[in-house]
């Protein structure tokens, strides 16, 4: 211990040297200690994380970098030559000559092996680290909070943000580091866009990614959806609408079921009209050793040119993001939101207009997250005190866990600091939302040269079991023929139960044709 206190007081030579030995020992010292930490469970937060990986490794090798550069400035100011300078500030017994070497030598290859080991466990234990969703998450805390909020409470919450946005091999992580460099300075110099552009364009492809876990080859039959939807009345009258999702399988056997779009040998491409891909120029699919092209008749092509940034002209070929865009980080609409705090008994059903307060209460305009807090609820209590003149409902218990459920739900979607609102990320799976989701290619407007355009019947992708009705199953029970509905009702369940069947008059759902 002796030599080495020797040792590190010859390296101080002047105020340069000093620091260099300061910023080195210490660096070493505080890492092991926040390792030891780390290990013993006692050190856990992400920020912890930042200093033990990345500052004090930087701290680390500027030190070693301050020492010779002290030692220089040491030798120039003095005009002494290194021998004599070491034999100045260093003992005789460390500088003298023996069979392997001075003492001093010895010292400095063991010091010199200590840093490498130290600087290469420091450098694999920040790749660990820079790889750990909580990093992507937290580290840059501002910008990331929406992504990682959603991350949180998203079906894919226990797979690693890396798995998606690095993918596997040497190639995508360098590309992912390098692209990361970008990040970091533009998080620094807050140069990055308010809310997160998206669709990333850095993704791996989704065959290195999704199909790691979700294989199309293994996707059999339908897939029966129950969505239970609430109505504004008094009530909230619950609805049902139930579909038989053809989802099918990967492997292209099957026409018209939702997964033949993925399979390889059905590869299908687009052009985008817009950076969203909201719209589309034309589509293709393959047809043996050719593509059949269906273009949009409705959009402005110039206009087209002039809307997509560089390097969206070229055309993309279909997979899972394509329909799956919100896969992980889902923001969700207020209004399914609201019927899903229902169905669940979050929001108690029998208070009144329960659906319809919920609603304006969540949509309404707030500056911030704390003026939405005390807004909400206001507009809940405020309702059923002005309307309904109701002071002990206004102050119930079933008031108060609407609207806490409500700043819950607020609090998970809506980031006004990164300008992230209601549909600010809206998904395009199916058509019921602002993105017309399947319907920006099977819409009447896609057609071929010979005038055909992509299938959009409503049975094409699922069968209908029931539609805003009162029962989960509604178009399976018989058919009364009073019912101005009959015939859709008798087609829909001879559809479903693969019986031939005319459609009926009007019930074909034409997609919303495209804005030009």
């Amino acid at each position: 211990m002796k030599r080495f206190q020797l040792f590190i007081r010859g390296l101080a030579t002047n105020w340069t040297g000093t620091v260099g030995v300061v910023l080195t020992t210490s660096a070493f010292i505080l890492f092991v200690f926040f390792e030891l930490m780390r290990m013993a469970g006692i050190l856990t937060n992400s920020y912890v994380g930042l200093i033990s990986y990345m500052a004090l490794p930087a701290l680390f090798i500027l030190g070693l970098i301050l020492v010779p550069i002290g030692w220089w400035q040491f030798r120039k100011a003095t005009g002494r030559s290194t021998a004599e300078l070491l034999t100045q500030r260093f003992p005789d017994d460390m500088t003298k000559a023996k069979r392997l070497g001075s003492s001093l030598v010895a010292m400095i290859a063991v010091l010199t092996i200590v840093n490498v080991l130290f600087l290469g466990l420091g450098g694999a234990r920040m790749l660990h680290f820079m790889d750990s969703s909580e990093f992507c998450g937290t580290a840059c805390h501002k910008v990331m909070n929406p992504e990682w909020v959603a991350y949180q409470n998203s079906p894919h919450a226990h797979v690693a943000c890396v798995e998606c946005h690095i993918g596997e091999g040497t190639e995508a992580l360098i590309d992912a580091k390098l692209n990361g460099l970008w990040q970091v300075v533009s998080a620094t110099f807050n140069l990055y866009e308010r809310p997160i552009p998206t669709p990333v364009h850095q993704l791996r492809p989704a065959r290195e990614t999704c199909e790691h876990c979700h294989w199309p080859q293994k996707f059999y039959g339908d897939r029966i959806v129950t969505h239970k939807s609430f109505a504004m009345d008094e009530s909230s009258t619950p609805q049902f609408t139930t579909l038989s999702m053809k989802v099918g399988g990967g492997t292209g056997e099957q026409a018209g079921t939702i997964h033949w779009h993925v399979f390889e040998a059905n590869e299908v491409r687009y052009q985008a009209a817009d950076e969203k891909r909201m719209h589309m120029d034309w589509v293709e699919v393959r047809r043996g050793d050719s593509f059949h092209r269906y273009t949009n008749r409705k959009l402005d092509k110039a206009a087209i040119q002039h809307a997509l940034p560089e390097g969206e002209h070229e055309p993309r070929t279909m997979d899972c993001v394509d329909c799956h865009n919100r896969a992980t980080h889902i923001y969700e609409d207020p209004e399914r939101a609201v019927d899903a705090a229902l169905a669940s008994g979050a929001i108690d059903r029998t208070l009144p207009y329960a659906k319809k307060v919920a609603l304006e209460a969540l949509t309404g305009t707030y500056t911030d997250k704390d003026a939405a807090m005390t807004g909400i609820d206001n507009a809940v209590r405020g309702f059923y005190l002005r309307d309904l003149d109701d002071a002990a409902l206004a102050g119930g218990y079933e008031t108060d866990a609407m609207i806490e459920t409500l700043q819950d739900i607020y609090a998970r979607n809506i980031f006004p600091i990164m300008n992230v609102q209601w549909n600010t990320y809206p998904s395009h799976l199916g058509h019921s939302n602002e993105t017309n989701g399947c319907f920006r290619c099977h819409n009447a407007n896609m057609t071929d040269d010979d005038g055909q355009a992509i299938p959009y019947d409503c049975t094409l992708c699922h069968s209908i079991m029931a539609m805003d009705s009162e029962t989960e199953f509604q178009y399976l029970l018989p058919v009364d023929e009073k019912d101005p509905n009959a015939k859709m009702h008798k087609y829909l369940q001879d559809e479903f139960l693969g019986v031939e069947a005319d459609a009926p008059q009007g019930y074909v759902e034409p997609a919303q044709p495209m804005e030009e």
